[in-house]
């Protein structure tokens, strides 16, 4: 799915509104009605307007024409909402189309004997079974969903993510995980199949966005809940009135009443909740971001607790040389050479930033290898190196390591250094000849530009952001107070990570955190929104309820966004449609009660032109007023970080406010229209 079918989609495509306008007509389908009871009551009520209307004008009465006119716009009032949600489905499908044209139906290479790559046969991909081992190779388009077991290479994962680099897949790690629909670019692949044909990462991709509508949030049902009351409310109201109509002499036509009940019901965020909870769904995938349900998406607006990985998240994940740090009596240039020398192997952005400080601090250069024997790193050592055809051994590595090494005691000038660059945030990479320390690499964790400041946005937003590193407790605080985050946890394993998240859980906190490896599964699938980067492993996407197409783990910070934005939208437009239904009281209850109580003209502040043309002015502005926000539901209100308190004060003035007044105004021009058609 590329990236300017997304982000570029506008807000009313030609194809999206002519699909929606069919689409209105075919959800007027009961079945489908009853999912909204606000739409549904309107609906029952249109179909009794629509009675009383054909029994007026077959028995030719005096209020024929107005029934037909208000039977005709309460069918609009429900066409619009039906529109409304069918526009933000619309905008779903069409993204899913575009997930679709990424399939492929090519065959796989299906390998005959595992431990031949060059014995393999053609077989139909949906012949394929899991735990088969297949066989890509450059140029070839990825099948099906698989694990690396064998083999590296880099991979186009544009028609998935839309960013045009390859990227790297190998065995082993947390990069091993594959897509049907991508592409080899080089090199080859030995797969074995992940999942079947229709249960593939694309498949369960497109159901989830096409599925969208049919999600209802916790938040939403609740809210569903509010809006039956206050129908059921408004019609016990409406149902009471004739009698006390009859009490004062005044017969009220049923038509009337149910023009009444529709304007007094909440229609407005009734035809509206559906549209505005796909299109948050929505506003993620046009991020790159895939919702697995509604739930998560909503969670992310309540927030409270953010756990971010400082590799990647923080800093940009290569540490760099910084500095070399020598121990009295010896030299920075016979330090620097013999970092120079034990990193000329070492393929690491680590080894080859300390040759590439050597070169610019010293001139130093080695390129004559005659001789020298590399010592790589393993997990078990914690330190690499070489061996020099003279005898002489040099290592660098973990200062508890090469100290041990070396068999060195206690030497305050080494402490003094290591302990200055943990502090300042840095990795101290010492380095020995010979069983003798030389000093110290200055190693660098590099913070992005700009986090500090987005940090400071989030606390605004009242959310605590929590830095986990496997860095000791001095590193991570240095770079912890660098970057501005509230707290962090060093030396972080699976267990703390897990530990933390329920910790915070059971303090009634709501806690977010981003992953991409096996090992984060446990956390993923506790925490409240758990983002799993696309490039991550299987149990990781699996165990998530969010997945970054683009395995950006700051996505997280704008998955928030939009979840606030959501909640915002939400709460704004429903703000809205309860405050214009004060504008309707004035509109129709005096049109319906002055000849009865003539005082009651005074409520008449607009001066509408009669009776008839109040409530049909009214009943008019009920329908339309849906079409006129339907931008708003699908583009989100703007979200500003403040503090809750301020942002109540805002949406109370914008949308309270604006919800009091724009009907006074609405109905009084909509009112003059309509009487300067009747003396027409």
């Amino acid at each position: 799915m590329s990236k300017s079918s997304t982000a570029e989609m506008s807000l009313f495509e030609p194809k999206i509104l002519q699909a929606a306008i069919l689409q209105a007509f075919a959800k007027l389908d009961p079945r489908s009605l009853v999912r909204n009871p606000v739409m549904f009551v309107t609906a029952l009520v249109s179909v009794l307007a629509t009675i009383l209307a054909a029994r007026e004008s077959a028995t030719g009465g005096p209020n024929a024409f107005i029934a037909i006119q208000i039977a005709l716009w309460l069918w609009f009032t429900v066409l619009f909402a039906n529109f409304a949600e069918a526009v933000a489905e619309g905008r779903g499908k069409a993204r899913a189309d575009a997930f679709r044209a990424t399939k492929t139906s090519a065959r796989a290479k299906l390998l005959v004997e595992a431990a031949r790559r060059d014995l393999w046969q053609y077989k139909d991909i949906n012949g394929v079974a899991v735990d088969d081992l297949i066989l890509v190779e450059a140029g070839d388009t990825i099948p099906i969903d698989g694990e690396v077991i064998e083999g590296v290479a880099s991979v186009d994962e544009s028609a998935i993510t839309g960013e045009s680099a390859p990227v790297i897949r190998e065995s082993g790690g947390d990069r091993s995980s594959v897509t049907g629909g991508t592409r080899l670019v080089s090199d080859w692949l030995v797969l074995r199949v992940t999942a079947s044909q229709g249960e593939t990462f694309l498949d369960r991709m497109i159901a989830l966005v096409e599925g969208a509508k049919r999600q209802k949030t916790p938040n939403e049902i609740a809210l569903d809940i509010l809006l039956a009351g206050l129908t059921l409310v408004f019609l016990v109201v409406v149902v009471t009135l004739p009698a006390f109509a009859s009490w004062s002499g005044t017969e009220i036509p049923v038509i009337y009443l149910a023009a009444l009940f529709v304007t007094l019901i909440p229609t407005t965020i009734g035809g509206l909740l559906s549209a505005i909870g796909i299109a948050g769904m929505d506003r993620l995938v046009k991020a790159n971001v895939v919702a697995k349900s509604g739930r998560a998406v909503e969670a992310a607006g309540d927030i409270d607790v953010l756990l971010l990985d400082k590799t990647g998240t923080i800093t940009f994940g290569n540490r760099m040389a910084d500095a070399f740090e020598p121990v009295p009596g010896v030299g920075e240039r016979a330090l620097a050479e013999a970092a120079l020398l034990a990193s000329l192997a070492d393929d690491t952005p680590e080894g080859k930033s300390i040759v590439d400080l050597a070169g610019r601090k010293f001139g130093l250069a080695q390129t004559d290898r005659d001789g020298m024997t590399f010592v790589p790193f393993t997990a078990q050592t914690r330190m690499s190196g070489v061996d020099l055809a003279d005898g002489t051994s040099i290592r660098k590595g973990a200062s508890d390591a090469i100290i041990r090494l070396a068999g060195a005691g206690a030497d305050p000038a080494l402490d003094a250094i290591i302990r200055k660059i943990a502090m300042s945030g840095g990795t101290p990479l010492v380095v020995a000849r010979d069983g003798s320390i030389l000093g110290v690499v200055h190693l660098k964790d590099i913070i992005k530009p700009g986090i500090r400041e987005r940090f400071a946005e989030l606390r605004r937003m009242g959310i605590r952001t929590v830095m986990i590193t496997g860095d000791n407790p001095l590193t991570a605080a240095a770079i912890a107070a660098e970057a501005g985050v509230d707290d962090f946890l060093a030396e972080a394993t699976p267990e703390r990570k897990l530990e933390l998240i329920r910790k915070e859980q059971a303090e009634g906190r709501l806690v977010a955190m981003c992953g991409d490896g096996s090992n984060d599964a446990p956390a993923l699938a506790q925490a409240d929104v758990g983002v799993a980067m696309n490039s991550g492993t299987a149990a990781a996407k699996e165990a998530g309820n969010l997945i970054d197409l683009d395995s950006d783990p700051t996505k997280l910070i704008e998955i928030v966004l939009v979840g606030k934005q959501l909640l915002i939208s939400r709460g704004a437009l429903t703000t809205f449609s309860i405050a214009n239904d004060v504008a309707k009281y004035f509109a129709i209850l005096p049109a319906l009660f002055v000849t009865a109580y003539p005082g009651l003209a005074v409520l008449d502040i607009m001066g509408l032109g009669t009776p008839q043309s109040a409530i049909l002015s009214a009943i008019i502005f009920n329908a339309l007023v849906i079409v006129a926000l339907i931008p708003i539901a699908l583009k989100g209100v703007a979200y500003i970080p403040t503090s809750a308190s301020a942002l109540l004060s805002r949406n109370l003035a914008i949308y309270g406010l604006g919800g009091l007044i724009v009907p006074f105004i609405g109905i009084k021009v909509i009112d003059l229209v309509v009487d300067l058609l009747r003396l027409a």
